[in-house]
C-alpha cells in the first residue's frame, strides 16, 4: 500500500474541503460551527443527537455483550453440560464467536441501505433486530429440555444478533459525527464509544447481583435468563430516544445535490483501497483488547484457580474507568491527531499484555483492578475514542456508512470473533500456560501499528483546516 497519509483524496473521486470555505446555502453547514459560530438551536440538537447515539449504542451493544458474559459464566453448564469445563466454555465462546462472522454481511447490507436511504432509519432497523434476537435467548429452552437443538437455536439467534450489530456502530457513530464541528469531532464523536463499555458494565454488574443473590441451582435453572429478557426495556428506551432525533443534514443534503451514484462498495473498492484494507488492519488491536481484558482473563483466572469473581469485580472498576477517559481521548485527538493516540495506546497495550496474566495470578483485586484500569481506561480507551470520527473521516459522505460498517466489521470479525475461541484453544494446548496466549494477541496489536504508518491522519486540526474526504456532499 501507498503512503498517501498527508496528501488529499484522489482528484476527481472527492473534494477536499477546508474549514475556511464559506459553504453554499445547499451545502452542509458545519464549517461554521466549526469556526466556533454559537448557534443554541445548534448546539440543542447535536446534544440531542449525541445522547441518541449514545443511548441506541448502549441498548444495541447491551444485547451482544449479555452473550460474552453469559458465556463465560453460563453457557457452557446449560448447552454444554456433558463435557469437560473447559471444552463446554471453547464451545460457548464458539457460538459467542458466530455473531461476529454475521456482521460482516450486516455491515455491507445495512451500509448500503444507511448510504442509499438513512442513518436514522437503518439505525431503527438494527436496534429492533438485535433486541428481538436477545429477548428470545431469554425465553429459549436448554440442553435438558431439548438437547442439541438448544445450541442450534443459539447460534441462529447468534446469527440474527450480530446481523443487526452489523449496521449499528457505523452509522452511530455517522450519527454524531456528521452533526459535530470539523475541530472538535473527535470529542463529540467519541461519545457514542461510551455505549459500549456501558453496555458490558450493566449485564456484568446483573449477572454479579444475580449470583450474589442466588444460588448456583437457582441462578442455573432461571436467574440467567433474567438479563436477557430486561433487553426488552433497554430496546425500548433506545427507540424512544432514537426516533426524536432528524437525519443528519450531511446526508440530506448530499442526497439531495449528488444525483446519480455508483454503488457504495463499488465507490469504496475502485478508490479507497488504502482507506478499507488498512482501517480493517487498523481495528484489530482495539477489536482484541476488550475481549482480552473483559472476557478472556475470566477464563484465565478460572484455569489458575482464582476466583473469577475477582477479576469481574476488577473489569467492573476498570469500565468505569474507561467511561471516564474516553471523551477525554476523543477531545486529544483533536488536538494532536487521530493517529499518535491511537499509536500510543496501541504500543501501551502491547506493554501490558503479559503482566496481564501475572496480575491475574495473584488472586489480588487491587493490582488486577490496576492492571485493567490501565489496559481498559488508557490501553483500549485510547484506541477506541479515536475511530468514532478518523473511520468516518477516511471515507466520502456518499460511501461513508458503508466505509465505516465494512471498515468495523471486518476488523472485527477477525480480530475479536474468533477471539476467545483461539485464545482458550491456545491455552488449552499450552496445557494452562499462557505463552501462545501472548503471542497471538501480540502478533495483532503489530498488524495494527503497522497499518497506521501507512494510513493518513483526518484530524483537521492537524491538516490545516482541511478534511481529508468530501465531507459536504
Amino acid at each position: 500500500m501507498t503512503n498517501n497519509a498527508e496528501t488529499s483524496p484522489r482528484a476527481g473521486t472527492e473534494r477536499s474541503t477546508t474549514l475556511d470555505e464559506d459553504p453554499s446555502p445547499g451545502e452542509c453547514s458545519t464549517s461554521a460551527a466549526a469556526d466556533g459560530v454559537d448557534d443554541r438551536s445548534g448546539n440543542a440538537g447535536l446534544r440531542r443527537t449525541v445522547l441518541a447515539s449514545v443511548v441506541g449504542t448502549i441498548a444495541e451493544y447491551y444485547d451482544f455483550f449479555i452473550y460474552g458474559t453469559a458465556s463465560a459464566l453460563v453457557f457452557n453448564k446449560v448447552f454444554f453440560p456433558d463435557v469437560d469445563p473447559l471444552v463446554g466454555t471453547l464451545a460457548a465462546f464458539s457460538t459467542y464467536a458466530v455473531g461476529f462472522f454475521a456482521r460482516p454481511l450486516g455491515g455491507i447490507v445495512w451500509g448500503h441501505v444507511g448510504d442509499r436511504i438513512g442513518r436514522r432509519q437503518t439505525l431503527v432497523f438494527t436496534l429492533l433486530l438485535t433486541g428481538i434476537g436477545t429477548f428470545l435467548v431469554g425465553v429459549m429452552p436448554t440442553y435438558e429440555q431439548i438437547g442439541l437443538w438448544a445450541a442450534v437455536i443459539l447460534v441462529v439467534v447468534r446469527l440474527i444478533q450480530g446481523f443487526g450489530v452489523g449496521g449499528e456502530q457505523g452509522g452511530a457513530v455517522l450519527l454524531t459525527a456528521e452533526a459535530s464541528p470539523a475541530r472538535r469531532r473527535g470529542f463529540f464523536a467519541s461519545f457514542v464509544q461510551l455505549g459500549s463499555p456501558v453496555a458490558y458494565l450493566i449485564p456484568t454488574a446483573l449477572f454479579a447481583v444475580l449470583q450474589g443473590g442466588m444460588s448456583e441451582e437457582l441462578f442455573l435453572s432461571w436467574g440467567w435468563r433474567i438479563p436477557f429478557l430486561l433487553s426488552a426495556i433497554v430496546v425500548v428506551v433506545g427507540l424512544y430516544i432514537r426516533l426524536r432525533v432528524p437525519e443528519t443534514e450531511v446526508f440530506r443534503n448530499m442526497k439531495e445535490h449528488s444525483g446519480h451514484r455508483p454503488a457504495p462498495i463499488r465507490t469504496l473498492f475502485r478508490d479507497h483501497r488504502l482507506e478499507v484494507f488498512g482501517g480493517i488492519a487498523v481495528k484489530f488491536v482495539e477489536a482484541a483488547m476488550f475481549p482480552f481484558y473483559t472476557i478472556f482473563l475470566v477464563t484465565y483466572a478460572r484455569s489458575q484457580d482464582v476466583d473469577a469473581s475477582v477479576v469481574l469485580d476488577a473489569v467492573i472498576i476498570a469500565i468505569v474507568a474507561e467511561i471516564v477517559m474516553i471523551p477525554l481521548w476523543g477531545k486529544l485527538s483533536d488536538r494532536v491527531g487521530r493517529k499518535p493516540v491511537y499509536i500510543g495506546a496501541a504500543a501501551l497495550n502491547l506493554v501490558l499484555l503479559i503482566p496481564s496474566f501475572y496480575a491475574v495470578q495473584t488472586g489480588n483485586i487491587a493490582v488486577i483492578a490496576l492492571l485493567l484500569i490501565a489496559g481498559l481506561a488508557i490501553g483500549h480507551a485510547g484506541t477506541y475514542a479515536p475511530q468514532a470520527s478518523y473511520f468516518p473521516e477516511l471515507f466520502p459522505s456518499s460511501a461513508r456508512y458503508s466505509g465505516v460498517s465494512v471498515v468495523w466489521q471486518f476488523g472485527a470479525m477477525i480480530a475479536s470473533g474468533p477471539f476467545t475461541v483461539v485464545a482458550a484453544a491456545l491455552l488449552l494446548a499450552g496445557d494452562g500456560s499462557f505463552g501462545w496466549v501472548a503471542v497471538y494477541v501480540s502478533v495483532l496489536i503489530v498488524i495494527s501499528m503497522i497499518a497506521l504508518t501507512k494510513m493518513p491522519e483526518t484530524a483537521v486540526r492537524r491538516r490545516d483546516g482541511a478534511e481529508y474526504a468530501d465531507w459536504s456532499h
